[in-house]
């Protein structure tokens, strides 16, 4: 008898869900390498109405029972949150350890346990110890290091690392900076700060140099935008708002049926 208010109820959850993605997007669009997600929906299971036998009793034949007896839905969720790994605008910079990556590759960085995450924010520096790290301290898993007395550095669009060390103008290369890419980015787990991790749905990652097939090339001087379209964004929150009206309208209405049932019952 309360199917309809279980429908409408799953409905109002779903949408919920989906402005919180969509609110984590708009929170994100200054965010540095973010990327947008979006909520994937499906119906749930339907509840054939079998009436067949009811029927038969009533007609002549099975003939003229219809063919095909009516099936309700019982409502919709949300069956996934991928993430949309379309390529950002690069925003130039003026510090040297700025990268972007354009293409589909994705930087390597060092989590604490030792294993190794991923990630397009390319907002690195160096640390005391001269070591390259992302905007958490995160080592690059590269392994570059900064000789004391740095004075220029220049970061080729293969990755290559080349400085010059005080006064001398010889530029001297100390290491390369690789990516690492995905059969299937949208796989990959969001560890928060901009990091992922590989899953099975993912597949393993392919290391390989910037510059190679399609692992993209690495720009110096650059950051990578985030990718959410504010505009496109706050449209959908308009439409999810109408639905949410009419959502809740449904409700009232049914309710007001009850209601009026209840009244003819006494």
């Amino acid at each position: 008898m309360f199917q309809p208010l279980y429908v409408a109820a799953t409905g109002l959850n779903a949408f919920q869900d989906d402005i919180l993605s969509l609110t984590n997007n708009l929170a994100n669009a200054q965010t540095t390498g973010f990327k947008k997600s979006r909520s994937e929906m499906e119906s749930l299971f339907y509840i054939p109405k079998s009436f067949k036998d009811e029927l038969a009793g009533a007609l002549q034949s099975l003939d003229e029972v219809p063919a095909v007896s009516p099936e309700f839905g019982t409502g919709v969720r949300v069956a996934a949150t991928p993430k949309d790994f379309s390529q950002g605008s690069l925003q130039s910079s003026s510090n040297p350890l700025d990268l972007a990556i354009q293409g589909s590759g994705f930087f390597k960085v060092k989590m604490p346990d030792g294993t190794l995450a991923y990630t397009r924010a390319g907002n690195f520096h160096g640390d005391n110890e001269g070591n390259l790290v992302d905007a958490n301290g995160h080592i690059l898993s590269d392994g570059i290091v900064f000789p004391t007395g740095v004075s220029n550095v220049v970061i080729q669009q293969d990755g290559t690392v080349l400085v010059t060390v005080g006064s001398d103008l010889t530029y001297t290369s100390i290491g390369q900076i690789t990516l690492a890419k995905f059969g299937n980015p949208s796989g990959l787990k969001s560890l928060g700060q901009n990091l992922f991790a590989e899953t099975e749905a993912s597949g393993s990652a392919i290391e390989g140099n910037a510059a190679d097939e399609n692992f993209g090339t690495i720009n110096q001087y650059n950051l990578e935008a985030s990718n959410v379209d504010v505009i496109s964004e706050m449209m959908r929150m308009v439409v999810i708002q109408r639905v949410f009206d009419t959502l809740t309208k449904a409700v009232n209405s049914y309710e007001g049926m009850l209601t009026s049932l209840s009244q003819m019952k006494s």
